[in-house]
């Protein structure tokens, strides 16, 4: 065993080996991997191995794609066998709901490339003749779905990265893993010190033991999974052709052939989390106890969708576990705080997405950033908050609602309310009803006086039409106050602050007193941030953006720090409220002594100043589009803020609103927003945000060359906002948009504009279609809908209101 590498990846399952695999494929082959037992131990042997390209992020469906198409690739290099069946899946709707989220993802998949069809009942009995389709209102058929050998799959990704000069020692216990001044890392084994640049925890079912050795906590459980596989079925052995892939969400099922049976494998409601205080480290290739008593409901469920099973025998329980993070997705990427130390975790569908995680991660090692947007998998989308308290509850909904209908405007109960502010419980005395980001509790809307405080799950317009259009009219007409907790706020100080941030940023940095909108840039020149920079002096900066994204910036930040510069992160410590309307200056000037006038406290203003009893930064900007100022204060100060101000505004006619009518008021001006118009997937000149791009600066702005270069060129497609003739159902996300008779781009959100009663989308053309009045049509679950494409805001199109 040698012991210096330049990457030494903790873990011989099929993460570790496709991780080690990558990085020799882009050109590192000083790597090795270090495995305390055989390869594809703990939750890689037992697995069902089936992949499938289905999923609602489009950005996962995509690296599941890529998965999906290596395998022969893996073949043709190593020689060896994955074992391949792409025998095609079809998943089953029986209720309309789950119908329309099958049409909303069919719809996704036609700007994906993705050769899905949506079936009849017929049309599945057709292609799935053991199938019960009484019931039955569709499916969706994905070609590519099938299933493999698991261990012979791993052992190619191993064959194919030694055979590119890398190293794998098994039967090699990890004691430690401990961080050296310059970064590099000793990782302690059974067999000796090694001594690597860079440290992989593709750990699998140990990865929170294998995270403890740095200090770090990742938040994942292992839930225990039960599938069965059944004696011969003739029907099954008979048939012309290997039978596809069933996956019933209504019977918490998925099936398919095995042999001359079938595999069934169940997400039951009446689950179990396994090892919740930690994974055993002589746990490796043994199965739990079966238990029928949890599966006992779905199985009678599957019984009645396939007679024939009620005749086979059972063969084998396969009962064991694997691992998940709240929200289902993969914890990829470097962990926040450390310095080279790498998450390949919690990827519990390892078949379907192990091989575009092993990209994903190997992207960012070499070249400093994935080719795609990870976000929905980034490890630093969990911030130091998530506790194990928390992640047991989610975990477990989200094995639970593994095969529920998912709605655009859904909230899950688990584990809330966890994060409040002051405000929370005068919020909820007014019925209030409560969404959840980054785990804090954010005030969707208000509900009706006498109304259940709860917004139906739904495709289409909700209970929460009428009080969101409600709060809208209060802001345009008068004046609206909303909570501005749900911000990520950054303190940059010292004497290097200016010039720091004129490196980090590509927009202008704002004079004291001022502030600026400005873009953040990967050195691809790709999108990470959508700021506003508020200069306070001349060595004190505020910045804002995204909440959910906070770790994810402060990262960034950190991995760019300067002499002279202290960067905090103040997103909890800095709180307070929004007001805007036409009303909001006389509000604002109620309840403080500062000149607050228009030629006093211009747009774009910032001061300090007392407001009632506070100490606050004011700064005049609104994401409202409409006169308002952000009021930041802290938060032992806020509740004696509402106070004043509510006081002060009884006759103004003041109204809280939440996020529902902020997503409603931004669509009247086109307002992007981040991780949909603004993401790691796009560069500044497709989405609008280069206008805020200081050109003329000379700092050497990162990302700078590849944002010129693109704006010279041109982009091939700009964002457009469209008003759209729809029925009951607004565009959520990613629906298509048609002209001439073919898919030519995609929604990135939408919604109903309550002030000029219209349904607004916003999506990418490509730029040389785009023309103000465009006929198109846009696809809102299945149906496609006529749209016009329109370039002058609904609302104050000239600026005189937000800027007077």
């Amino acid at each position: 065993m040698k012991t210096t590498t330049q990457v030494c990846v903790i873990g011989g399952g099929v993460v570790g080996c496709s991780v080690l695999y990558h990085l020799t494929k882009l050109g590192w082959s000083d790597v090795m991997l270090v495995e305390r037992s055989e390869l594809t131990s703990g939750s890689t042997w037992h697995a069902a191995g089936g992949f499938h390209t289905l999923n609602g992020d489009t950005n996962m469906a995509a690296l599941q794609g890529y998965t999906i198409g290596l395998y022969k690739e893996l073949e043709a290099i190593t020689g060896m066998s994955c074992g391949l069946h792409h025998v095609g899946g079809i998943t089953l709707a029986d209720t309309p709901e789950r119908f329309d989220m099958l049409k909303a993802e069919r719809a996704k998949h036609r700007y994906m490339g993705l050769d899905t069809e949506i079936l009849s009942p017929s049309e599945i009995k057709a292609m799935a003749e053991l199938v019960n389709v009484d019931g039955i209102l569709g499916g969706l058929y994905d070609p590519l779905d099938g299933h493999l050998d698991p261990s012979g799959t791993t052992h190619a990704y191993a064959k194919a990265a030694r055979m590119a000069g890398a190293e794998i020692v098994t039967h090699c216990m990890v004691r430690e893993t401990n961080p050296r001044p310059d970064g590099t890392w000793e990782v302690v084994t059974d067999k000796g010190t090694i001594h690597a640049e860079h440290v992989v925890n593709a750990g699998g079912l140990w990865a929170r033991e294998v995270g403890a050795m740095a200090g770090v906590y990742l938040p994942l459980l292992p839930m225990a999974h039960q599938y069965i596989v059944t004696d011969d079925i003739p029907e099954i052995y008979n048939r012309d052709g290997e039978f596809p892939h069933i996956i019933d969400p209504g019977g918490e099922s998925y099936m398919r052939q095995e042999g001359r049976g079938l595999c069934i494998g169940f997400y039951e409601k009446p689950c179990e989390a396994w090892s919740i205080d930690g994974t055993p480290w002589e746990f490796g290739h043994e199965l739990l106890n079966d238990q029928f008593e949890k599966i006992e409901d779905s199985i009678t469920f599957a019984y009645a969708r396939v007679p024939v099973l009620e005749t086979a025998g059972v063969k084998s329980v396969i009962h064991g576990p694997f691992t998940f993070a709240p929200d289902g997705n993969p914890l990829v990427g470097p962990v926040p705080g450390l310095r080279n130390y790498w998450s390949a975790c919690a990827v519990m569908a390892g078949f379907s997405q192990g091989g575009g995680v092993g990209l994903t991660l190997a992207q960012w090692m070499i070249h400093g950033e994935p080719a795609q947007n990870s976000f929905a998998l980034d490890v630093a989308r969990f911030g130091k908050w998530t506790t194990p308290g928390y992640t047991v509850p989610k975990v477990v909904e989200n094995y639970q609602n593994r095969f529920s209908v998912s709605f655009p405007n859904q909230e899950l109960p688990a584990a809330r309310p966890f994060r409040t502010t002051p405000m929370y419980d005068i919020w909820k005395g007014m019925n209030a009803v409560f969404g959840q980001q980054y785990g804090l509790e954010v005030v969707n809307y208000f509900a009706p006086e006498g109304a259940t405080p709860y917004e139906e799950p739904t495709f289409r317009r909700s209970n929460a039409w009428e009080p969101v259009r409600a709060e809208v009219r209060a802001v345009r007409d008068a004046v609206g106050i909303n909570e501005i907790h749900n911000f990520g706020k950054f303190s940059v100080t010292g004497p290097g602050a200016r010039d720091w941030l004129d490196r980090i940023m590509a927009g202008r940095i704002p004079a004291p007193g001022r502030l600026a909108l400005s873009p953040m840039l990967a050195p691809s020149g790709r999108l990470i941030g959508d700021f506003t920079i508020s200069c306070l002096g001349a060595e004190e900066f505020q910045l804002t953006a995204s909440y959910g994204s906070q770790d994810f910036h402060l990262r960034w930040f950190e991995q760019n720090a300067a002499d002279g510069v202290t960067v905090r992160n103040v997103s909890d410590l800095r709180t307070g409220f929004q007001i805007a309307g036409p009303k909001a200056r006389e509000l604002l000037a109620r309840v403080t002594r500062a000149d607050v006038g228009a030629e006093a406290f211009r747009f774009l203003d910032v001061k300090r100043m007392t407001v009632g009893m506070a100490d606050a930064i004011v700064q005049r900007v609104s994401y409202t589009g409409d006169l308002g100022y952000e009021i930041f204060v802290d938060p032992m100060s806020q509740r004696n803020l509402w106070h004043v101000l509510s006081a002060a505004g009884t006759d103004l006619g003041l109204r809280p609103f939440g996020m529902r009518a902020m997503m409603s008021l931004r669509l009247d001006k086109g307002f992007g927003g981040w991780l949909r118009e603004y993401s790691p997937d796009y560069m500044p000149a497709e989405t609008g945000l280069d206008r805020f791009i200081a050109w003329q600066k000379t700092a050497p702005f990162i990302g700078r060359h590849a944002a010129e270069q693109t704006r010279r060129e041109g982009p091939a497609r700009r964002l457009c906002t469209f008003i759209v003739d729809a029925e009951d159902a607004d565009v959520a996300a990613y629906e298509p948009i048609w002209l001439d008779g073919a898919v030519v781009g995609f929604c990135t959100s939408g919604g109903y504009s309550h002030y000029a009663e219209k349904s607004v989308a916003i999506g990418f053309l490509p730029t040389e279609r785009i023309r103000d009045g465009l006929e198109v049509e846009i696809e809102i679950l299945g149906a496609r809908r006529p749209a016009r494409l329109y370039t002058e805001p609904l609302f104050d199109p000239d600026g005189a209101r937000m800027r007077g």
